[in-house]
């Protein structure tokens, strides 16, 4: 086998089978990075709106051509990506990869009280290998 040429091929080789038990949710969970994710979110929240806003602008002010085309095209792919990853994101939050959830709140003394709510029945903990928390 021929070594990888780009980035993108070895994360396409890393990529593991999903395991039998393993919900499709978890896998494609697993699939997304945390640093892929919020790369696409910085891009499509704002690194676009300032390229598209840049272009437009610069295009008014220097006559450079297609200013509204540029921004409009900007815009629609601003707005596949932001469905895109508030699907993700639903779809992340409502997975079953969450053992359950940590509570933080503050008393009046003002201390901070952290409690956990299990999702995970507790007989089943010390089987497990990792328990994954959300924090609310």
């Amino acid at each position: 086998m021929t070594e990888p040429n780009s980035t993108l091929d070895a994360n396409i080789n890393d990529v593991k089978e999903p395991h039998p038990e393993e919900s499709s949710k978890d896998y494609l969970r697993s699939v997304l990075s945390d640093k892929t994710y919020n790369f696409l979110k910085w891009f499509a929240l704002i690194a676009l709106p300032a390229l598209g806003t840049l272009y437009f602008i610069l295009s008014a002010a220097l006559g450079l051509p297609y200013g509204e085309k540029v921004m409009g095209v900007v815009s629609a792919v601003m707005t596949f990506l932001g469905i895109l990853l508030g699907i993700s994101t639903s779809s992340y939050n409502r997975s079953s990869a969450f053992d359950g959830s940590m509570v933080v709140s503050n008393t009046n003394s003002g201390k901070t009280l952290y409690s956990l709510e299990l999702d995970t029945p507790i007989e089943d903990l010390p089987t497990k290998d990792s328990v994954v928390f959300k924090v609310k």
